[in-house]
């Protein structure tokens, strides 16, 4: 592995602050061992598939997802560089939703077997799962209350307020500034609401000099005054557990 890939290919297990070096040798190892590109729009793991692996994000973006089948689709999570996710496949038997990428994927298929077998040997390792399945469920948890008790414009505002901090706990922000390659048809099916109310509370929010969204690029030009807006508070991303991962 290059210094460049070193750099992009960071569990976010890798920022809980129990997790000494030789647990990081140890996750490192396990990324190495099979790994797997995935095209913009197409699925990891469909709805109905019997899951094989824990997946890593190594690199791009993806989603949990619902289809209805006339095409609605509702996203139920996102899931970002250095994210883990379905560490027990082996206790499903069919996928109740499917899990598919936004953009072109890198991601690490892992053995449950093998990473069971790491955990029971290593207490940090299995302290750091448990911590990545606390955040997971606590970020489902606000997203449904998202759903039910925010405006249009603060679940947006939400959004854009916890992709920044999950980027920027792996070193995926630069000051104020990470990637952000969702459309706003992805916002839509995320915050519940149709692309056109999207594009007018973007706009909104980009005339209160709160954000810029260019392309790719999302820049949070006053974070407290987002954070305030979108009524967000980091506790369900149990920050407390971990040291940033600098740049």
């Amino acid at each position: 592995m290059t210094g460049d890939q070193a750099l992009r290919y960071r569990s976010r297990l890798f920022a809980y602050s129990g997790l000494h070096a030789a647990d990081r040798v140890l996750i490192d190892e396990l990324l190495d061992q099979r790994q797997r590109s995935v095209a913009p729009r197409r699925d990891i793991v469909s709805e109905g598939e019997a899951p094989r692996f824990v997946h890593f994000v190594l690199d791009g973006w993806g989603c949990r997802y619902r289809q209805m089948s006339d095409g609605r689709r509702q996203l139920l999570s996102l899931l970002l560089p250095g994210d883990l996710f379905d560490t027990n496949p082996q206790v499903v038997a069919r996928m109740d939703h499917a899990i598919g990428a936004i953009t072109a994927m890198t991601v690490a298929e892992v053995s449950p077997d093998a990473l069971s077998a790491l955990a029971e040997a290593r207490v940090g390792i299995a302290q750091a799962l448990w911590w990545n399945d606390h955040v997971a469920f606590g970020t489902h948890r606000e997203w449904i209350a998202s759903l039910g008790l925010r405006s249009a414009r603060e679940r947006i505002a939400l959004l854009f307020c916890e992709v920044y901090f999950r980027l920027r706990l792996v070193g995926r922000c630069a000051g104020p500034t990470c990637e952000f390659p969702l459309t706003q048809a992805d916002l839509a099916e995320a915050t519940g609401l149709t692309p056109v109310h999207v594009n007018r509370m973007v706009q909104e929010l980009r005339r209160d000099r709160l954000i810029e969204w260019a392309g790719r690029s999302l820049t949070i030009l006053d974070l407290d005054r987002l954070c305030q807006l979108a009524s967000f508070t980091p506790s369900y991303l149990h920050l407390d557990r971990t040291v940033p991962m600098a740049v």
